[in-house]
């Protein structure tokens, strides 16, 4: 579909990794973990917290203009953001800003075993995130596939495969945030939202931006 002026929307490719686990003080956290975008490589943290203040915690100005024009926040922050993943011993370590996260990445989930098979590449993306919506209503609660985003943006993901987290360790500042829990209730930053289960999940997220919008970096 092209605009009235005949300038058709302009989809970005994030690919990469989503983590979403809650802990038993009541935050609930999403980590992305882009090994390529139209921002190069980088990682970012969505909080909500057991009031139901919802955080952006963003490395870079980008990349804090992207997410907040696409999802909702109460609050960004432009922090530092490191995330090291240790594949061998299936280990996440997380710093951003107030945020220090340690997870445990356990084996793969018989979603996961089925998710591997799942066609990612650019051109079928949309086709496929489409088809399977009308499953991730129903087998996963809150969780979709497509939908519309902030500023009118329009969004797909596409999984590839799926690992469960099966320890956290967290602390907000000092305050420790205590054990893994379930993401309940759902985190509110958009049309979508991960599964209840934590869980690290690969992922192809495509996003369109309307058209006359300025790129991303530009």
């Amino acid at each position: 579909m092209t605009s009235p002026t005949g300038t058709a929307p302009q989809r970005l490719a994030f690919d990469g990794h989503i983590a979403g686990f809650g802990t038993t003080e009541g935050t609930r956290i999403v980590v992305g973990r882009w090994r390529t975008s139209p921002l190069g490589s980088f990682s970012d943290v969505m909080v909500e917290r057991a009031d139901g203040l919802r955080v952006l915690l963003a490395p870079r100005d980008d990349v804090a203009d992207l997410l907040a024009g696409t999802y909702v926040f109460d609050a960004v922050h432009v922090v530092p953001v490191g995330l090291r993943a240790d594949e061998g011993r299936r280990r996440w370590r997380l710093r951003a800003g107030p945020l220090t996260a340690d997870l445990s990445i356990g084996s793969r989930t018989r979603l996961g075993r089925l998710l591997v098979a799942v066609p990612r590449q650019h051109a079928v993306a949309t086709l496929v995130a489409t088809a399977a919506d009308p499953f991730a209503r129903l087998l996963l609660d809150g969780v979709r596939t497509r939908g519309t985003a902030g500023q009118g943006r329009r969004e797909w993901y596409v999984a590839g495969d799926q690992h469960a987290i099966t320890a956290v360790r967290a602390l907000w500042g000092s305050a420790d945030l205590g054990a893994v829990a379930p993401v309940v209730p759902a985190v509110r930053f958009g049309f979508s939202s991960v599964p209840a289960a934590p869980m690290v999940t690969r992922v192809r997220t495509i996003i369109e931006m309307s058209a006359g919008r300025t790129q991303p970096g530009h």
